[in-house]
């Protein structure tokens, strides 16, 4: 096996404090772990990266070098803090990635989009395309150019979300009565409440989904309002962090006829109610110009709306023993790639190929053979 390589890559500054370490907003730097190729060194590789997760210790690294495709696991800016995350600088940080590989030698690289970095993959290779992220989802100009995003060759997607918008709002608990207090529950609108199910009547769903996108609506609309009045002061604050309760809610991890598959019941997390209920969960704690970038109806970084937006090959991943991905996730992938896009079914893979090393080899075998055939 070849040695494991640090790769440390210089990124373009950001926002004012979106780090507390002086020394990352003086000198701001994403860091990867590598391997190149087995064997005779041949032309092409691959990154994997998420918004947030630590990439550098990813099952396919190993995997993929030894299958003669240099691999490498790159984290962003924002890794294990996703605060002051904007989606924007993320394909920001993966350009430099795709830069740090070219530079290598790499004629041909792939991006691997797994879990919430297959909506990153999207959408940098639709801004390399055709760059049209003139500004932030907030509003300020990104001052981005062409040369921050040089296209690659294929984008092959794992246990692919489609989103973190879409994954809220079909994530967010509607049943919160009070966003100061994060016990406060409608019944009538609980999905843990046993008197609704499951399993759940379409009446119920209906009126869930549509009280899960008027939540949303409602801190988005406030997030707008919190914003103007910061710009009204130039000279002060221009965003403040906030919390956001229980944003995990999703019926699908409960009611196991909705969406079928293979998954087992709950959360990735565990016990879906106790990951509701968490003092930390996915989009809890925010800014406002983090949570637009992010989590609203205004985030440019939808998976499925960019993917559309590119012309390169994709291969699709579908763990169907995943608790998080479905098969309507498989489907919306498929159709934004239509004629360019295969899936691979991988039976009984869970979300994290947890404990399942035999699939991660058939993934490996499968995504190497594709990204050396490109």
């Amino acid at each position: 096996m070849t040695e494991l390589k640090l790769a440390v890559i210089d990124v373009k500054p950001g926002a004012a404090m979106e780090s507390q370490s002086g020394l990352a907003m003086l000198r701001p730097r994403i860091f990867g772990a590598w391997r190149e190729a087995a064997g005779p060194k041949m032309r092409v590789a691959a990154i994997v990266l998420h918004p947030t997760s630590n990439f550098m210790g990813h099952y396919l690294i190993e995997p993929l070098a030894a299958r003669g495709v240099a691999c490498m696991g790159l984290n962003s800016r924002y890794v294990n803090n996703d605060t002051m995350l904007l989606m924007e600088r993320v394909i920001q940080d993966l350009g430099a990635g795709v830069k740090f590989l070219r530079s290598q030698g790499y004629e041909r690289v792939v991006l691997i989009g797994n879990s919430g970095g297959a909506s990153v993959a999207s959408f940098y290779q639709a801004q390399a395309e055709r760059l049209t992220c003139t500004h932030f989802a907030h509003g300020e100009p990104t001052a981005f150019v062409p040369e921050d995003f040089p296209p690659v060759d294929g984008i092959a997607l794992c246990g692919a979300h489609e989103g973190r918008a879409r994954l809220l709002l079909r994530w967010i608990d509607p049943s919160v009565l009070d966003e100061s207090d994060p016990v406060s529950a409608d019944p009538a609108l609980d999905l843990y409440d046993p008197a609704n199910g499951p399993p759940f009547g379409a009446a119920f769903l209906a009126r869930f989904t549509a009280a899960q996108r008027a939540r949303r609506d409602r801190i988005e609309a406030w997030v707008d309002g919190r914003l103007r009045l910061l710009a009204r002061n130039p000279a002060g604050p221009q965003d403040q962090a906030f919390v956001v309760y229980r944003t995990h809610a999703e019926p699908r991890c409960v009611d196991l006829s909705i969406d079928a598959n293979d998954r087992p019941p709950g959360s990735i997390w565990g016990d879906a109610r106790s990951v509701n209920y968490a003092a930390n969960a996915m989009g809890r704690f925010t800014s406002l110009k983090a949570f637009l970038s992010q989590w609203s109806s205004r985030s440019q970084a939808d998976g499925p709306d960019n993917l559309a937006r590119t012309s390169v090959p994709v291969l699709l991943f579908t763990y169907t023993a995943d608790a998080s991905t479905f098969p309507s996730t498989r489907d919306a992938w498929l159709a934004a790639a239509a004629g360019r896009i295969r899936n691979v079914d991988v039976k009984g893979g869970n979300h994290y190929l947890s404990g399942q090393p035999a699939r991660v080899e058939q993934v490996a075998d499968e995504l190497a053979a594709w990204a050396r055939a490109l």
